[in-house]
């Protein structure tokens, strides 16, 4: 066995079906493999936080969307890329932690938005620093090419496992 358990696993597919081509998962077990280390190093600073896995996605939604940081449901959904039924299961945890509330909307009486709180924009834009300095220091064994290389080929195979 070699440090790269993906290539074992393939090379043990390769040696009992002969068949089949297992180059695939050569790719793919390593963008799944790489997606659990990359939660596993980067979920710290959330944690200590006390932000359960996706919280964060709220609060940083929001404050992307600028000044006064209000989005209905339907839009943090849309930007968070999850049902609404999962953005309102965050967005009632981070009420009760008191970094974001909900209001009726200026723009319908009907509608409702969530907005950040001071504490909640004070807690994201900590965070958001200490996320991408971990995120950077990731990547820092990358060169420039490597990065735009690696980025041009994510979009491709995003664009491929997406397309209807």
């Amino acid at each position: 066995m070699t440090e790269d358990r993906i290539a074992d696993i393939a090379a043990q597919w390769r040696r009992e079906r002969p068949d089949l081509d297992p180059d695939p998962l050569l790719i793919i077990g390593r963008i799944q493999r790489l997606a659990v280390l990359l939660d596993e190093a980067l979920r710290p600073p959330f944690a200590a936080a006390e932000l359960g896995n996706g919280e964060f996605d709220v609060l940083a939604a929001l404050r992307r969307a600028g000044d006064p940081y209000v989005l209905t449901a339907g839009e943090l959904s849309r930007r968070m890329l999850v049902t609404t039924g999962a953005v309102t299961k965050r967005v009632d945890r981070l009420v009760a932690r008191g970094l974001v509330s909900r209001s009726v909307s200026d723009h319908d009486a009907r509608g409702r938005v969530v907005g950040l709180t001071p504490d909640g924009v004070a807690l994201t834009d900590r965070l958001i620093a200490q996320h991408l300095a971990n995120e950077a220091a990731l990547l820092r064994e990358l060169t420039d090419d490597d990065r735009a290389a690696l980025e041009r080929l994510l979009v491709t195979l995003t664009r491929v496992v997406t397309a209807p």
